[in-house]
C-alpha cells in the first residue's frame, strides 16, 4: 500500500475522532462560560440586592442601644432588585415567562433581619385552579429563639441584644447580654463567650433547618413545571454561614440550570450593611491570562469574570491581588 493511501486511511479513521474531541472540547468551554455567566449574575443580584434593603428602622435609638444593626430589611424592594439584576445579566430583562421560568431554578432566597429571618419560597394557595395554585410568598418573620430547661426563653439578634423572658422573675427584659448578666437569672446570659457560641449557633441552625425543607418542597413544585433536578440543601461552608449572620443580608439559591452534561448548582450571600463595602471583582489579564481581583472602583481594563464580598473569597478561587495604585 502506497503512502498517500495509507495517508487517507489515517484521515477516514481518525478525522471522526478529532472532531469528536473538538465538538466535546467546545461543549467544555461553552459549559464553562455559561456556569461563570450564572455564577456572576447570582453574586451580582445578591448583593444589589443587599444594598438596598438597609432602611434605618429606629433612629432614635440606635445611638443609645450603641448597635449598628438596627435596620428595616426591606425584603420587597430587596426581591425586586435581585430579579431585574439576574434578568438584566441573563439576558431575559424583556420577557416575563423566562423570568418565572428562572424561578423554578431558584428554590428559596433569604433575607436575614436584625431579629428574625424570612423565607421566600413557592407554596399552595386555595385559588380553585390547579394550574394556578402556585405562589411565591414570603414567610412569616421567625425570630431567632433560643429556651432552656428551666423555662426561660430568648430571641436573639445579629448582635449581643437579646429579648428574654426570665421564668426565675417571670418578667421578659431587653438590652445586651454584658448589661443583662447582672440583672437577670438566665444561666445563658451570665457567661459571654458562651453566650456568643450559642447565639451564632441556634440562628444558623434555625435558617438551615427551614432551608432544608423549604428546598426538600420545591422538587414537587419543580416537576410540575417539567424540571428534573432533584434540588438539595447545597453544602456551605461553616466560615460562609457564620459570615452571612454577622449584619442584614440576603441568601439565594440557583440549581438544576444545564450547562452541558453538568446541572447549576450554586448560592451566594450578600450583606446589608449601613456602610457598604466595596465589591471585589475578579478580572482576567487579556495579555497574559491570569486572573486578578480588584475593588471594583478600580479601573484597569480588565474583563470582569466574578464578583466577591471579600478579597478571601477571591483568592480561594484562584485569583491574584492587583494593585490598583499602579494604573
Amino acid at each position: 500500500m502506497k503512502i498517500t493511501d495509507l495517508s487517507i486511511v489515517f484521515v477516514l479513521i481518525f478525522l471522526p475522532i478529532f472532531w469528536v474531541i473538538s465538538h466535546n472540547t467546545d461543549n467544555a468551554q461553552e459549559a464553562q462560560y455559561l456556569s461563570n455567566r450564572y455564577k456572576m449574575a447570582l453574586q451580582t443580584a445578591v448583593l444589589d440586592a443587599g444594598a438596598v434593603m438597609h432602611q434605618n428602622e429606629k433612629q432614635n435609638d440606635e445611638a443609645g442601644y450603641d448597635s449598628t444593626k438596627f435596620v428595616k430589611a426591606d425584603k420587597e424592594l430587596a426581591l425586586t432588585t435581585f430579579t431585574q439584576t439576574m434578568a438584566l445579566n441573563m439576558g431575559i430583562q424583556d420577557d416575563p415567562a423566562a423570568i418565572r421560568a428562572m424561578f423554578n431554578y431558584i428554590p428559596a432566597m433569604v433575607v436575614l433581619d436584625y431579629d428574625g429571618y424570612y423565607i421566600l419560597a413557592n407554596e399552595n394557595e386555595m385559588t380553585g385552579d390547579l394550574e394556578d395554585s402556585i405562589r411565591q410568598v414570603w414567610s412569616p418573620k421567625k425570630p431567632y429563639t433560643y429556651s432552656d430547661s428551666n423555662g426561660n426563653s430568648i430571641n436573639f439578634t445579629l448582635d449581643g441584644y437579646v429579648y428574654a423572658y426570665d421564668a426565675g422573675l417571670g418578667m421578659w427584659v431587653e438590652g445586651f447580654q454584658k448589661e443583662l448578666a447582672s440583672s437577670t437569672q438566665i444561666p445563658l446570659l451570665q457567661n459571654a463567650e458562651t453566650f456568643e457560641q450559642i447565639r451564632r449557633s441556634r440562628i444558623v441552625t434555625s435558617v438551615q433547618e427551614d432551608l432544608a425543607d423549604v428546598i426538600n418542597r420545591h422538587n414537587e413544585f419543580a416537576r410540575r413545571n417539567g424540571v428534573s433536578y432533584t434540588f438539595t440543601m447545597p453544602l456551605i461552608s461553616q466560615e460562609d454561614w457564620y459570615n452571612s449572620i454577622n449584619d442584614t443580608g440576603l441568601m439565594a439559591f440557583i440549581q438544576g440550570i444545564p450547562v452541558g452534561n453538568q446541572k447549576i448548582n450554586n448560592y451566594a450571600i450578600g450583606g446589608g450593611r449601613l456602610v457598604k463595602k466595596t465589591a471585589i471583582v475578579g478580572g482576567v489579564d487579556p495579555v497574559s491570562g491570569i486572573k486578578y481581583y480588584y475593588p471594583s472602583t478600580c479601573n484597569n481594563g480588565y474583563r470582569a469574570e466574578e464578583v466577591f464580598t471579600n478579597a478571601k473569597q477571591a483568592a480561594a478561587q484562584g485569583y491574584f491581588e492587583y494593585n490598583c495604585s499602579i494604573n
